[in-house]
């Protein structure tokens, strides 16, 4: 199997393939500067099987970009079909043949300010990221932050806005100073919200328990894929609810989930141990169905992946 050295890659910067270390920004740019920008962070799983690369979900992710432009104030140069397209053109360009994660960002460039709305500007960086093994070993030990979770209030949650994520990093740097490895948001009213950069799932008595897309959280696409795997998989009882502080400390399992981190089980929260300190039977299985779901191996989905060479490698 074919593995890129990360300094290696080629990137794809506003309609030019080039060496990453040509890939250059303007530091004076409303990105640089105000963090001006909007993305993606796509998955895509090699299929050694089929010497084929799958992107995960990629009409969800661009819908979801548009989206973002829209309500950042960028107007989009590319459609949907040219972002499909761009992606895949790097991707290529590396000839990656592993797991891999693709950073797709839409940028204000040029000499404006933090209110500048063009010119519009496109990256594209793809970099080898393996998948979580099955079965599931690792378990975060996380906390509830003392920040508060942007909410429609301030920032959108919706939007994936590169500034958004100061929020995460505040939390998540807390976190480590004291001790954990993530942290966990509650909302403005108090419920629970999501981890740093990953929605979150409970588990109470083979009940799959999860925010309401209401609560302060981004609008995940791995989160909907566990509702589906959930549901229509496994037939567990699914719930989209405020979930309070203290329910965390009873649960039986709990789990982190999104595009880079995949399905993260978590052992504890806040010194509660949780009560399978291992990744939990539940927990092991969406993780199981998700990686055959993003691989190709269940043929249920194969409307959700892409491939991204044309007859193989």
């Amino acid at each position: 199997m074919q593995t890129n050295k990360a300094n290696d890659r080629m990137i794809w910067l506003n309609g030019k393939v080039l060496p990453l270390d040509e890939a250059r920004i303007n530091v004076l740019s409303p990105t640089a500067q105000f963090g001006a920008n909007v993305f993606e962070g796509i998955r895509c799983y090699w299929n050694e099987e089929e010497k084929q690369l799958y992107a995960f979900r990629l009409k969800e992710h661009y819908a979801r970009l548009m989206q973002s432009m829209r309500l950042f104030g960028i107007k989009s140069p590319y459609s949907e079909y040219e972002l499909e397209e761009t992606m895949k053109e790097i991707v290529r360009a590396n000839r990656y043949q592993e797991d891999i994660a693709v950073r797709q960002t839409v940028f204000v460039d040029g000499f404006g300010s933090w209110f500048s709305t063009e010119p519009v500007g496109m990256f594209i960086a793809p970099i080898a990221k393996r998948r979580k093994e099955v079965p599931l070993s690792f378990t975060e030990r996380t906390c509830v932050s003392s920040w508060e979770r942007i909410s429609e209030r301030d920032m959108s949650p919706r939007v994936k806005v590169g500034a958004n994520y100061i929020n995460s990093r505040l939390a998540k740097l807390e976190a480590e100073d004291r001790g954990y490895d993530s942290a966990l948001f509650l909302n403005r009213y108090g419920y629970v919200a999501e981890g740093t950069g990953s929605c979150f799932f409970m588990i109470k008595n083979d009940e799959i328990i999860t925010p309401m897309l209401t609560d302060s959280i981004l609008e995940s696409i791995t989160r909907d894929t566990v509702l589906n795997i959930a549901r229509q998989e496994l037939n567990l009882k699914v719930t989209e609810r405020h979930i309070v502080r203290s329910e965390l400390y009873s649960c039986d399992e709990a789990f982190f989930c999104g595009s880079a981190v995949e399905i993260s089980p978590i052992s504890e929260i806040d010194g509660f141990r949780i009560k399978e300190r291992e990744p939990g039977k539940h927990t092991i299985e969406i993780h199981k169905k998700y990686i055959e779901i993003v691989t190709g191996k269940n043929i249920k989905y194969r409307e959700w992946i892409t491939p991204i060479y044309g007859g193989g490698i």
